[in-house]
């Protein structure tokens, strides 16, 4: 503790440190980035549905904004009702390549310590009933469904 005596010295201002505008993230993200981060926040507002049979539920209750298929799924019978079901419906539909991806994706794993995803569960279809909150992904998203 200082005493009458002391001399305490000057605290120095923090350093102002300037980011030119160009540094700035344009916002531009990939469909798959943006399926991601759409996923993941879906996932979290408990607005994400997982599995063939309870994403074919949803779809048929017409409880659903965004439908993902997996392409190389070894029903031809799931791919074929999904898509199916999507159209009558009219239901947007994105196929991604890989079921261990978008297992992944829809959170069918485990996180490691140095948050690595760890044992991957594959999924066949995946379904977003609720959305969440408003962001540049889904604004992504909604832009390629625009465009095609």
């Amino acid at each position: 503790m200082a005493t009458e005596g002391d001399v305490v010295p000057p605290v120095a201002a923090p350093e102002t440190v300037e980011v030119p505008a160009d540094a700035a993230p344009t916002g531009k993200l990939t469909v798959e980035e943006a399926l991601e981060v759409v996923l993941k926040k879906a996932l979290v507002n408990e607005g994400l549905v997982r599995g063939a049979k309870e994403s074919i539920k949803a779809l048929d209750r017409k409880d659903a904004e965004l439908c993902v298929l997996c392409e190389t799924t070894e029903e031809a019978g799931i791919v074929a009702l999904v898509e199916a079901l999507c159209n009558e419906h009219k239901i947007r539909l994105i196929k991604v390549s890989d079921s261990k991806k978008l297992g992944e994706m829809a959170g069918l794993c485990k996180i490691d310590r140095e948050g690595n995803p760890r044992k991957i569960v594959g999924a066949s279809v995946v379904v977003i009933r609720k959305w969440g909150e408003e962001s540049v992904a889904r604004t992504t998203l909604l832009e390629h469904f625009g465009s095609q």
